[in-house]
């Protein structure tokens, strides 16, 4: 499926503030992006480049007053997800290099926490995609998805004890749980097709069977129809701006729609 994905921001500032913005989705994950636009209003010198995990990063200084970023995407995207029971448990010893990072307990991941909780859901479950499955389904069934609940500051152990949460809540508790049983996690964050209310969304992908799997707490079912954004250890990593000064963000648009 083709997906016109977009997003606005309006921005207000007294002082010029330097951002870093995570809004161009990349070819990379079964996606493959067919044509792009990125607009700033008023006009500003931007530099790109490429972060550790291979995320496309717009870096740039907001001008004093307001600033308006348009940018929107068409990208061909993969209709369904991959189900792999029969994806088993790869070994720590036999991982590759770069998902070791996603073993280790991160500043909203603390999985060293959440360990009792990991063995008890996933008991006497084959060792692989049965657990991690086991897990989405559990934070699904035992998490209430309740705005203002969490805050930016809030982390898995949190969630896990309130019991409350949105969706990049969630994802952190899934990782969480996965990496506490040695199984690589990463996050996720882009847009899904008929996402209800529509926004950035946040999933987390399990490395299992010698590949990425994607899995997502806050579905009933597993769908496709995503567009990744960004890759990180949790949301400090992929948050689609980080802003280091006095801004205020004043709107926010988002939007998914199929393109014939």
């Amino acid at each position: 499926m083709k997906l016109k994905v977009a997003c606005q921001l309006l921005y207000e500032s007294p002082e010029n503030v330097p951002l870093i913005l995570l809004l161009r989705p990349q070819n990379s994950g079964g996606q493959i992006v067919i044509d792009e636009k990125y607009e700033l209003t008023p006009n500003l010198p931007t530099h790109y480049y490429s972060d550790v995990y291979g995320n496309k990063c717009q870096r740039m200084i907001s001008p004093i007053g307001k600033l308006e970023i348009n940018t929107w995407a068409i990208v061909e995207v993969e209709n369904e997800i991959e189900v792999n029971f029969n994806a088993d448990f790869v070994p720590v010893e036999n991982l590759p290099d770069n998902t070791l990072i996603y073993l280790l307990s991160s500043r909203y991941c603390e999985s060293d926490k959440v360990s009792n909780l990991a063995i008890e859901i996933t008991n006497n479950l084959p060792l692989g995609y049965h657990q991690v499955d086991a897990i989405r389904q559990w934070v699904k069934d035992n998490i209430r998805f309740e705005y203002g609940q969490t805050n930016s500051s809030t982390s898995a152990f949190e969630v896990s004890q309130n019991r409350v949460g949105v969706c990049r809540d969630f994802t952190h508790l899934c990782m969480a749980l996965c990496r506490s049983l040695n199984i690589p996690a990463r996050m996720v964050v882009g847009y899904l097709h008929e996402l209800k209310p529509m926004d950035l969304h946040a999933w987390f992908e399990a490395y299992i069977g010698n590949k990425w799997y994607t899995f997502d707490a806050t579905q009933e079912t597993p769908k496709g129809n995503r567009v990744v954004l960004a890759y990180g250890r949790d949301a400090s990593d992929v948050a689609f701006a980080s802003e280091f000064g006095e801004i205020q963000l004043l709107e926010m648009m988002v939007s998914v729609d199929v393109v014939d």
